[in-house]
């Protein structure tokens, strides 16, 4: 079994060598095979005619083109034909060169279309037949006239069906290649992607804390001298800010270890709007002027929106106690029948006014955030100063489709 693989192998490896090799099998047949019956009243009566040097030549033409039937195929065809036909008209329309265009026939219809390999399949028929007809004593339908006809037929017939093998293999093989091109793309789609949520889910964890850290240990700089209690104070919120960072830092990276799915990711370490007193509360302590209001019918909502809707005020009140101190901001969030809407604005007083443009991630992770549950999202300044966020997010999973 080895032998046989290895020998197929080095056979394809080297196609030049086995069609020589099959060419000279085919000529070799070609020269033992008998002829025909000697005339009536004839002299000899040898059921072998004796090869004329006609003979072995035009065999070795015909024979020879097959060395080159792959890279030629319809002018092997045509040359074999010619062969036979031309042999006929010697040998009372008997040879048997109609091996060889069988040969031709059946590597030129597995390198065509099947169409056009049955058309060439049939042309070459009826060069048999009509060479055996008027150059011979056989009759249409004599049953002598049916054997190369079938070789022709079957020659075409094996070369179309390996033609579609081919074809079959191929396509399989190519819709492997893609599949696998579609898997390695979609798995770096998804690293991609938990990348960006990883990056934006610490981002929001941490950068309300650390601003809130920022701001209290100012204060306490400022007012350690003049005001140690003030500046204990202070340092108690530094602590307190820094204790809450570490522990939502330790549970999303506790997340992140653990196998889960992306919901259990989203919500299991991110509070909602019900924590939205604790948040302004925390803001409110680091001295920033905030107010917040609430419309509609507070309800609960699904995980993704309201960890969306509180992570898009954490973020938005983080950048004004960064952008503007010393701003006045308003906290709105409307809630109706199919969505809940949310607004922090500022005053703009003592900064920038809220999220400058290209100041970070803020804006990029606030407006993710959002279209991760098909809402919408706006921000940018405001007539008169300052800033405002605006977000849309729909509630109803029809909605969110």
């Amino acid at each position: 079994m080895r032998t046989l693989t290895w020998l197929r192998r080095e056979l394809l490896s080297r196609p030049y060598v086995a069609d020589t090799a099959l060419a000279v099998c085919v000529y070799a047949m070609t020269l033992l095979a008998p002829g025909a019956p000697p005339p009536p009243g004839a002299e000899w009566h040898d059921p072998m005619r004796p090869l004329t040097s006609y003979d072995i030549a035009l065999a070795a033409v015909v024979c020879g083109a097959l060395v080159f039937r792959r890279r030629w195929p319809h002018a092997v065809l045509a040359v074999t034909l010619t062969g036979f036909t031309a042999h006929a008209m010697l040998d009372s329309g008997r040879s048997a060169l109609d091996l060889a265009s069988a040969v031709a026939m059946y590597t030129l219809a597995s390198r065509c279309p099947r169409r056009h390999a049955w058309i060439y399949g049939g042309l070459a028929a009826l060069v048999v037949a009509v060479a055996r007809v008027v150059f011979g004593d056989s009759a249409w339908l004599a049953p002598e006239m049916l054997a190369p006809i079938a070789a022709i037929g079957m020659a075409t017939a094996v070369g179309d069906s390996l033609r579609s093998r081919r074809a079959y293999v191929a396509a399989i093989e190519e819709r492997a290649r893609r599949a696998e091109e579609t898997r390695e793309e979609e798995a770096e789609r998804r690293v991609m992607e938990e990348r960006l949520h990883i990056a934006r889910e610490l981002h929001d964890v941490l950068a309300h804390h650390i601003a809130l850290i920022n701001v209290q240990a100012q204060v306490a700089s400022f007012m350690l001298a003049s005001e140690p209690e003030q500046a204990r104070t202070a340092l108690g919120h530094v602590r307190e800010a820094g204790k809450e960072a570490l522990d939502e830092l330790r549970t999303t990276v506790g997340l992140l270890r653990r196998p889960g799915s992306r919901d259990e990711l989203l919500t299991e370490p991110s509070p909602g709007l019900d924590r939205l007193p604790e948040l302004v509360e925390s803001f409110t302590a680091a001295g920033l002027r905030l107010g917040w209001l609430l419309y509609g019918d507070p309800r609960p909502l699904p995980a993704p929106v309201d960890l969306a809707a509180f992570r898009i005020v954490q973020e938005a009140l983080t950048n004004v106690s960064k952008h503007a101190p010393r701003a006045t901001a308003t906290v709105r969030i409307e809630y109706a029948a199919d969505k809940v809407t949310v607004n922090v604005t500022d005053d703009g007083q003592g900064g920038a006014g809220g999220i400058s443009p290209g100041s970070g991630h803020g804006l990029i992770g606030m407006r993710e955030r959002a279209l991760s549950v098909d809402g919408a999202f706006l921000a940018g300044p405001v007539d008169g100063g300052g800033f405002r966020v605006h977000a849309v997010l729909p509630t109803s999973r029809e909605n969110r489709r």
